[in-house]
């Protein structure tokens, strides 16, 4: 059955590929995003596809999100992907940051409850906070450091009260699901100093610079192309029911490669995906609060969705080598 589904951040890393997806399925979509981190260029071939519509505006505001629906002329489902990421931003523009995270999401249920659509949060692992117990379960605690400290759970805690958020939403009858991609990387993403890992180390290769990994490089993450994790947003925001036949409102579903590497290994493995182009690793810096092991359980996603991560790290990397090589 086709959906009319809004997208907000549908110009960013994980949202344009959602829309891609969602319109390869052949529902009617509208991307709204105000170019903060998303880019235009993103969307520009999606364009004069005959159901897609991008609208520049703010998720914090009605009016703009409303214009989405006047689109569509009714929406089921909104995919609310809108965000400020980035480890840079979360110590620099923590105001804002909180900002876009809780007021945005306030502003997008809001008028999913309006227009009696599904709402899919994208939350983050960042929302289980300081938790030391791995794997993270998608009931794991969640575990902040005093405000104090420094800066970087911005945006980890307000994903946490955006779930918060979420779950009263729920419980006041909306049909609402949270999912949280641990370490998305591909082509797309972010790759200067206020993007992600990956993108960044890439980005040094590209410019023929040593790559920076931070403290020892001995902290571990999961790290899960965007193929998979855009699979498993589809699913969250499709399915009805689950495959066991359990409801799905309201329920969390980590979406994670089960491959722990450290960064160091990271490095290593993208020199070695780059061959002849392999530059220096370079040791040092980081940001406080960044945390040492980050390891998903995602069997929610696995016994309700049928969602598991199939790439492995070595073939997820050779595809965004392959795509950064072809993308202007």
């Amino acid at each position: 059955m086709t959906q009319r589904v809004v997208v907000t951040g549908g110009a960013g890393f994980i949202g344009v590929s959602l829309v891609e997806r969602l319109l390869n399925e052949g529902h009617r979509v509208v991307a709204i995003d105000n170019l903060f981190r998303g880019r235009k260029a993103h969307v520009e071939h999606l364009v004069p596809h005959e159901h897609f519509t991008f609208v520049e505006g703010d998720v914090t505001s009605p009016a703009d999100l409303q214009a989405c629906h006047e689109v569509l002329g009714s929406v089921d489902l909104v995919h609310h992907l809108a965000a400020i990421n980035g480890t840079k931003w979360f110590h620099e523009e923590a105001r804002q940051v909180i900002d876009v995270n809780i007021n945005g999401t306030l502003c997008a249920l809001t008028k999913a409850e309006e227009w009696g659509a599904r709402f899919v949060l994208a939350s983050s692992p960042e929302a289980f906070g300081d938790e030391v117990s791995m794997p993270l379960m998608e009931t794991s605690s969640s575990v902040f450091p005093p405000a104090s400290a420094h800066q970087r759970f911005s945006y980890g805690a307000s994903k946490y009260l955006d779930e918060v958020a979420v779950h009263h939403a729920v419980r006041s009858g909306l049909d609402a699901r949270i999912v949280r991609p641990f370490n998305a990387y591909g082509h797309r993403m972010v790759g200067d100093a206020y993007g992600q890992v990956v993108g960044m180390m890439f980005s040094a290769v590209q410019q023929q610079q040593p790559m920076l990994v931070h403290g020892t490089g001995e902290q571990t993450r999961c790290f899960t192309h965007i193929s998979d994790i855009v699979e498993g947003f589809y699913l969250a925001g499709k399915m009805d029911k689950g495959l066991d036949g359990t409801n799905l409102s309201g329920v969390e579903f980590n979406l994670g490669s089960e491959e722990e590497t450290t960064v160091l290994s990271l490095a290593n493995a993208i020199n070695d995906t780059v061959g002849s182009q392999a530059v220096d690793i370079v040791l040092g810096g980081g940001y406080p609060g960044d945390s040492q092991r980050r390891v998903p359980d995602c069997k929610s996603a696995c016994e309700r969705l049928g969602w598991s991560s199939r790439l492995t790290l070595s073939e997820g990397l050779a595809l965004m080598w392959a795509n950064l090589q072809s993308t202007p």
